[in-house]
């Protein structure tokens, strides 16, 4: 499986490290930075990668969490938190049969003190959560490894209350598709007031959770901002067409 491993502003070095041995162990060999706050080749995060230091040098670094996610088909994040308007972290079981149908899935883990923040989250269709005791704070290497083991060697029966996530055949839409077909629509939504400046962000997240269910195929992307351009187009038709005939009409009543 393609699965990268997105590490978003790690901070430490051996954190770093650490993390891409536990990919190797399981078998992920992609490993994506943003914005790390530390030198990831550092002696400390070699050292900590042992025989995956090959992984940590082969790994990319990118300015943002869109660039890093551009070429993915479905991204998963992780939080050990319930956030509001966001749909809740699931077993990482039940997301199993959405990552082993994707062609290029991600996993994105956030920051080692705070997690991903809402603002991640939202770029990623589906949230999981590792279960664990009273005490529910992981190592980043924890967790990657816990997680990387779901989706990569973990047998795929799961417990029979879980619901399966359905498997999908079609081409899924990378994420700079949705993510540009998301701008599209805040800015249509705008333009015929159907939301404003204070709720369009609770707005749009009501839109990302059921339009990223539907794992939209690219021609479904595009067939949906098709929509949108006319919408686009007609409003702006009609405000132009009612300038036009109120300045005709001004000339017609007004004094010769």
């Amino acid at each position: 499986m393609n699965l990268a491993v997105v590490l978003v502003s790690p901070k430490t070095p051996g954190n770093i490290g650490s993390a891409a041995r536990a990919m190797l162990n399981m078998g992920a060999r992609d490993l994506r930075l943003v914005a790390p706050r530390c030198n990831p080749l550092d002696g400390q995060a070699v050292a900590m990668a042992v025989h995956a230091e090959e992984l940590l040098r082969a790994a990319r670094v990118y300015p943002t969490l869109r660039e890093a996610l551009a070429d993915r088909d479905v991204s998963v994040g992780t939080s050990a938190r319930v956030r509001a308007d966001l749909a809740p972290p699931r077993h990482p079981s039940q997301v199993r049969p959405l990552v082993r149908a994707a062609a290029a899935p991600a996993l994105v883990f956030g920051p080692e003190e705070t997690g991903l923040v809402n603002s991640d989250l939202e770029q990623c269709q589906v949230t999981v959560r590792v279960p664990t005791g009273d005490y529910a704070s992981l190592n980043l290497a924890q967790a990657v490894l816990l997680v990387c083991y779901e989706f990569l060697q973990a047998q795929d029966e799961t417990p029979g209350e879980m619901a399966q996530v359905p498997i999908s055949t079609r081409k899924t839409a990378n994420r700079e598709e949705m993510e540009a077909l998301y701008g599209h629509l805040r800015g249509t939504m705008h333009l015929i007031g159907y939301t404003d400046a204070v709720r369009a962000r609770h707005t749009l997240r009501l839109w990302r959770t059921m339009l990223d269910r539907a794992l939209m195929s690219s021609a479904e992307s595009r067939l949906f901002r098709g929509f949108l351009r006319q919408v686009e187009w007609k409003v702006r038709d009609a405000a132009r067409r009612g300038m036009v005939e109120g300045r005709a009409g001004n000339g017609a009543d007004g004094p010769e």
